[in-house]
């Protein structure tokens, strides 16, 4: 008897041991913070993947950037310090300008489930792999929330009221859309927003969704709001690096990708339901809120599209990047808006 016992332990122990070998631990970088709506998703994502995968895939997600800084994120895991990115593709604009039609492509689509059309059905997945690939990295997915809504201490009716518009703007192609349109867009650190609106050095700025701006208090000093938003959608992204990726097996990869979807799915859903309990308080707070016409954000993706010729030319996989965007909003009709 006690020679069994001791047999089924060994066994046991022996089993546990083959099981821990063969579980995979995986590194991940995200920029978001754990309490912010995405973080609240990426936490979902890794119990979803840890769950569906029986405990074969461990992850070890670090939030806020914990590890490196965010633009370093994507070399990070490229070079064995961790094993995916889950931050933004802008950060590697610098790397090559392909990279912002990854994570925004500025006036492109009318909504989140429009841009995973494009991943899913319209040969997105494939291009970013091909920008990603040489690099060393795999795109796994993609996820994002939905327009973010400008902010301002004046009115936004429309495309007219963009004329002479001071706000604070991110670097890079949107600075050159707006310039376009007649505003003077003013690159700035996050943290000056509040002051630059206060002293009446911007008229407003570009800072986040509409339920992200009520909870940064945006909406306490800038009275006028665009939604549903027409500009900007950015996108963040899970890359991993190919050695890591191809080491999965395929359930694993299928495993991956589809709490990814899960994630993409779950985001936009809470995102309008935050955006639709913020939409419904603000005007208790003296907020006005702009719903532009067809026609005025017809005129914005022109004038976008124009800045998307221009970057076109820097690269090679830019041009390619945004000829499969072009192709994608004629093939569903958003250009004839």
């Amino acid at each position: 008897m006690t020679k069994t016992m001791t047999l089924l332990l060994c066994s046991t122990l022996m089993a546990a041991g083959a099981a821990s070998a063969d579980t995979v631990n995986l590194r991940i970088q995200t920029h978001q913070a754990p309490e912010s709506a995405s973080g609240r998703m990426v936490q979902d994502f890794v119990k979803d993947v840890e769950l569906m995968s029986g405990g074969s895939i461990d992850i070890e997600m670090f939030y806020s950037s914990a590890v490196v800084a965010s633009a370093e994120t994507f070399s990070a895991a490229a070079n064995g310090i961790l094993d995916c990115d889950m931050t933004n593709g802008s950060y590697q604009t610098g790397l090559n300008p392909a990279y912002q039609f990854v994570a925004d492509t500025m006036g492109g689509y009318d909504t989140p489930i429009q841009w995973h059309a494009w991943l899913k059905y319209g040969g997105g997945a494939e291009a970013i792999n091909a920008l990603y690939g040489p690099e060393g990295m795999t795109f796994v997915g993609g996820y994002l929330g939905g327009q973010e809504s400008l902010n301002s201490t004046r009115p936004l009716n429309g495309i007219e009221d963009l004329k002479g518009f001071k706000f604070r703007s991110p670097p890079g192609m949107e600075s050159e859309i707006f310039a376009a349109l007649g505003s003077t867009p003013l690159v700035m650190d996050f943290t000056e927003i509040f002051t630059s609106l206060e002293t009446g050095i911007i008229d407003g700025a570009d800072a986040s969704t509409l339920a992200n701006n009520v909870g940064l208090g945006i909406y306490d000093i800038a009275k006028h709001t665009t939604y549903p938003g027409f500009h900007s959608m950015s996108a963040d992204h899970l890359a991993c690096s190919t050695s890591v990726w191809e080491s999965l097996d395929e359930s694993q990869q299928a495993i991956m990708r589809t709490a990814m979807d899960s994630l993409g799915l779950k985001l936009m859903a809470l995102t309008i339901v935050e955006n639709g309990e913020a939409l419904a308080k603000l005007p208790e707070q003296g907020v006005t809120i702009y719903d532009w016409s067809a026609e005025d954000r017809a005129t914005f993706r022109e004038a976008a599209i124009g800045r998307w010729d221009e970057w076109a030319k820097k690269t090679p996989e830019t041009q390619s990047l945004v000829d499969s965007h072009k192709a994608f909003i004629a093939r569903i009709g958003l250009g004839n808006k």
